[in-house]
């Protein structure tokens, strides 16, 4: 039946409500949006001065990166300077070494710390990720399949979590630690001794994996270590500054849970962002993105990771102690407790 022209002002009337429902559905979701982005506690004053050591080219290091960038940091009252290290360990050193006053770092290395009695206090974790260590090899060394490995140079950042990754990864494989030739680099000093064949294989992290992998060409073959080894990446600093400084972590959770969210929340904007320094493309970061998990948290698995990280260090001989601490001391609940109450999960 065709239409009669009585009934044609009301579709048009109907169709401009719609469009401007619509129209104001997407300048609420603009205005709500926009009203996220930015921290709804901003503090008033001058700024506070705080060191962070990181590992600008570690993906983990993105809640970092975003808080000084997008102002997040500022609006807690913290002045922010990112001190670029090529790892964890080395950024937890400069912390031990009063260079800086928080460090960016993975749970190994803190394991490895405390083992060795230094004050540390972890204020939280801010990324977890199962595939960003791994083994680079040769293929013209006979580095075909995990098995070849066996008799093998391998590249390696002795204590660190590269590591206990190769460590694990070989124990997988039915190897003996014994049964290979580690050879310890420092992380920026793998991919040459790859290139130069000083080694057959490398183990280590990303983005260097992809890098050195890239290096090698064709001739590179790789094996992950996604199903032997979580990455908990974590904020630590000195037990006496963060247990007298109780609102300056507050502020700094505060701005790294903004940092965390946006990198979580805005693929696109977050890979563009830290793509220079990571030294990797967007369309490979926004590839691998799904298997990042930013966020603020302490999460009794933290506690786990430790103690069987101890188990291995003793066993390994990077420490004196024969026990295992009470990571519990170790970890700074305040904060977390106040910013985040429900990201906290240690039994305490």
């Amino acid at each position: 039946m065709s239409s009669t022209p009585s009934q044609r002002p009301i579709r048009r009337e109907t169709l401009l409500a719609i469009a401007v429902a619509c129209a104001l559905g997407l300048l609420l979701g603009a205005y709500v949006w926009g009203k996220r982005s930015t921290p709804a506690t901003a503090v008033s004053g001058p700024l506070e001065k705080l060191i962070i050591a990181t590992n600008t080219e570690y993906i983990g290091a993105c809640p970092v990166i975003a808080a000084r960038d997008r102002g997040y940091f500022a609006a807690q009252g913290i002045q922010a300077q990112v001190q670029s290290h090529s790892s964890g360990k080395a950024s937890l050193n400069a912390v031990l070494q009063g260079r800086a006053d928080f460090a960016t770092v993975a749970d190994l290395a803190l394991a490895l710390a405390i083992l060795n009695e230094q004050p540390i206090s972890i204020v939280t974790t801010i990324f977890r990720t199962e595939k960003d260590h791994g083994i680079v090899g040769r293929k013209d060394h006979a580095v075909l399949s995990p098995a070849s490995l066996k008799g093998k140079r391998i590249g390696v950042t002795l204590g660190t979590s590269g590591h206990f990754t190769l460590d694990v990864f070989l124990n997988r494989q039915r190897l003996r630690s014994s049964e290979v030739t580690m050879v310890n680099y420092r992380p920026e000093e793998l991919g040459a001794a790859l290139d130069k064949g000083e080694v057959d294989a490398i183990a280590g992290w990303e983005p260097f994996l992809k890098q050195n992998a890239a290096s090698q060409g064709g001739n590179a073959v790789t094996f992950y270590g996604d199903e032997v080894y979580e990455s908990i990446y974590n904020i630590a600093g000195m037990r006496a500054f963060v247990t007298e400084h109780p609102r300056t972590v507050t502020r700094l959770l505060r701005a790294l849970a903004e940092g965390a969210r946006f990198c979580s929340e805005q693929v696109a904007e977050a890979s563009r962002l830290v793509s220079p320094s990571v030294k990797t493309s967007e369309a490979e970061l926004r590839a691998a993105w799904p298997s990042y998990r930013f966020g603020i948290d302490l999460d009794q698995g933290l506690i786990l990771a430790l103690e069987d990280e101890s188990r291995w260090a003793i066993k390994n001989k990077f420490s004196n102690r024969s026990d295992i601490p009470n990571y519990l001391d170790h970890i700074y609940l305040d904060g977390m407790v106040e910013v985040k109450p429900g990201n906290v999960s240690i039994i305490h």
